[in-house]
């Protein structure tokens, strides 16, 4: 084989196993988005059998981190790789571990349910905001994937924004737990589990928008966390 074919051959496998950690960063976050809402129906319905399955499933999520952070390790030793590929390795890296994260989250939440159901709690009206949280922050979680396997911009910068509805969100849902702790003490245990949870959804959405500031580094270059949105905005499109 000379130079050139063995070059080429280089480059076709070190593009394939780029596009094989892409894909099996985008697994994991299919798993992780199926136990967020495995974790919010259990916490809904009270349900401690679907609950326990959800932390039993954590233990998946941390070895596809482990599989994928070796994965990477891999290609940093073997390949060197510099600039933008350099980029979406340490991208990956960072990714996974808020996916991990997310993880951690979402059995916290299926904890809470466990509980709730131990205790006898029950899940009514007056915690309809938890479920329209869930509903945003896992709305946020597949379109930071999405933003990341696309390397989308825009759509990373769309996620940013939503965060700040989520903790908008989360803020007035704590106001309305407190009000009725306040109003009714018998609850207090029952409502701390579900303000636990709440907690839980709000720190799932910070870790959608952290993904989305690494699609945002990996393409533009540019590291936006910890700055104002505007600011990011302006950045980007500058």
């Amino acid at each position: 084989m000379d130079k050139m074919n063995t070059t080429q051959h280089i480059s076709h496998q070190f593009n394939a196993e780029m596009q094989s950690l892409r894909n099996h960063v985008m697994s994991m976050g299919g798993l992780v988005e199926q136990q967020i809402l495995s974790a919010v129906d259990a916490l809904q319905s009270m349900d401690a059998v679907a609950a326990e399955k959800v932390v039993r499933t954590d233990h998946k999520v941390n070895a596809l981190e482990v599989s994928i952070d070796e994965e990477c390790a891999r290609i940093l030793a073997r390949r060197q790789p510099a600039a933008s590929d350099l980029r979406m390795v340490v991208a990956v890296i960072k990714t996974i571990t808020d996916l991990e994260r997310i993880g951690d989250e979402a059995e916290k939440i299926a904890r809470m349910a466990v509980h709730m159901s131990e205790q006898d709690g029950r899940y009514h009206s007056k915690y309809a905001g938890v479920q329209h949280l869930a509903r945003h922050v896992s709305s946020m979680v597949h379109e930071a994937l999405d933003a990341f396997a696309r390397l989308d911009v825009d759509a990373s910068l769309k996620v940013l924004k939503d965060d700040e509805v989520v903790d908008a969100e989360y803020q007035a849902f704590m106001r309305e737990m407190i009000t009725y702790m306040m109003e009714d003490p018998r609850t207090i245990s029952e409502v701390l589990d579900v303000v636990w949870a709440a907690r839980a959804l709000e720190r799932i959405g910070d870790h959608a928008k952290n993904i989305c500031e690494y699609v945002i580094y990996l393409v533009k270059g540019k590291d936006v966390r910890h700055t104002d949105i505007h600011d990011v905005e302006k950045d980007i499109r500058s």
